[in-house]
């Protein structure tokens, strides 16, 4: 797949992660960042470093995605020089995104290969759309918010990436009509099991979400069997915002 994007380009370059390849085909022959932006990637590689790779995030493909998405396309111009902090931040309407390591172990956790069909609930502006899309085959994102899916839907047109497939509706639902999926990642907090997701994971799939209560969640990873047994393990606390929905 090759993404028709010259602006994505400039931040990307053709490497390959170590034992699979980066999901879609870039140029191999970009064209220069546009004024300041290369500052942006200095910032960019230094959250990389300190962030991702000084912790426990070790996946090369992962670590490439991060280093070539630029994240402050995705917020408001007066925070664009804080983008690569690590912290979420906000993006409107209540709504945050995440911690650029959060981000990464999530995605880390899902080992994700170019054949994986991906849902993503609570997709917000776009960003972790844009990092799935160069590690998975296809994207399917769900977005409740209708300022935030617009913003989203924007910046995914902006970046050029073919294989995002987004959706203004209630994520707690699933894309029942596009499913089954082989994992899904979650970016708001539940009280309980999502049974109405699992439902929609293929045998072999994985779903990783925070589960818990607003002053207290885990990332907890669910598995599918091929004989459709689910299983789960709890990861690491972590802090989100509410899924709203039914």
């Amino acid at each position: 797949m090759t993404l028709k994007a010259p602006l994505w380009a400039a931040w990307a370059d053709s490497g390959r992660g170590p034992s699979r390849d980066i999901g879609p085909t870039l140029p191999l022959s970009p064209p220069p960042p546009l004024p300041g932006e290369g500052e942006m990637v200095k910032i960019r590689e230094r959250m990389v470093e300190t962030q991702l790779k000084a912790r426990d995030i070790t996946d090369k493909a992962v670590l490439t995605a991060m280093s070539r998405t630029p994240r402050h396309w995705f917020v408001d111009e007066a925070m664009a020089s804080g983008a690569y902090a690590d912290n979420p931040l906000p993006i409107g309407q209540g709504q945050t995104i995440s911690q650029p390591y959060i981000v990464a172990y999530m995605t880390q956790a899902l080992e994700l290969t170019n054949q994986d069909r991906v849902l993503e609930i609570g997709s917000g502006c776009g960003y972790h759309s844009a990092i799935l899309a160069l590690l998975a085959g296809s994207v399917f994102a769900v977005e409740l918010l209708p300022g935030l899916f617009d913003k989203g839907r924007a910046n995914i047109k902006k970046l050029g990436l073919t294989n995002v497939f987004q959706k203004h509706g209630d994520g707690s639902l699933g894309w029942p009509e596009m499913a089954p999926f082989t994992a899904m990642v979650v970016a708001a907090y539940g009280s309980r099991t999502p049974h109405r997701l699992l439902e929609q994971l293929a045998p072999g799939g994985r779903l990783i979400l925070p589960l818990g209560q607003a002053d207290c969640q885990d990332l907890v990873l669910f598995r599918k069997a091929k004989s459709g047994q689910v299983s789960s393990r709890a990861l690491l606390p972590c802090r989100f915002v509410p899924l709203v929905g039914g």
